[in-house]
């Protein structure tokens, strides 16, 4: 098997999934920055990138979530 497809496959893993979950969880900390530097400046413009950027990652958790949860509902072994 190659390089990449065992990197493939661990994208495809809890392991990938779990490190790709907390990933994108430590982004709500700039996320958060982001928003407080645009709230002192009074920055529309940053706060409306900030918010979407906060949507996009909810929307980013939640998909991870769903796979996480498929993977376990696949498990026989996971109950």
């Amino acid at each position: 098997m190659s390089k990449f497809a065992k990197a493939k496959d661990f994208k495809k893993s809890k392991a990938g999934v779990y490190i790709s979950l907390t990933s994108t969880l430590f982004g709500a900390i700039g996320i958060a920055k982001q928003m407080k530097q645009a709230r002192f400046d009074d920055d529309r413009l940053r706060q409306l990138d900030a918010a979407v950027s906060a949507a996009a990652m909810a929307t980013g958790v939640a998909l991870l979530l769903r796979e996480l949860r498929r993977m376990n509902d696949d498990d026989i072994l996971a109950g």
